[in-house]
């Protein structure tokens, strides 16, 4: 995975994860959502991340 891929993925990960902080004030279904989709993004940026290397080498 190159750095840019990387940094995008570090980037969105870190954002949804802090959707979720705040979400959890206001409404715990959304921050439930929100976690759900961070932990789902991560774990697509390691098979990704697997894939290439794989591909590369």
């Amino acid at each position: 995975m190159n750095k840019s891929l990387g940094w995008l993925f570090a980037a969105v990960s870190m954002l949804l994860l802090l959707a979720c902080a705040i979400s959890i004030d206001y409404n715990g279904w959304l921050a439930a959502g929100f976690g759900i989709v961070a932990i789902a993004f991560i774990g697509y940026g390691f098979t990704l991340k697997a894939r290439l290397t794989r591909q590369r080498g």
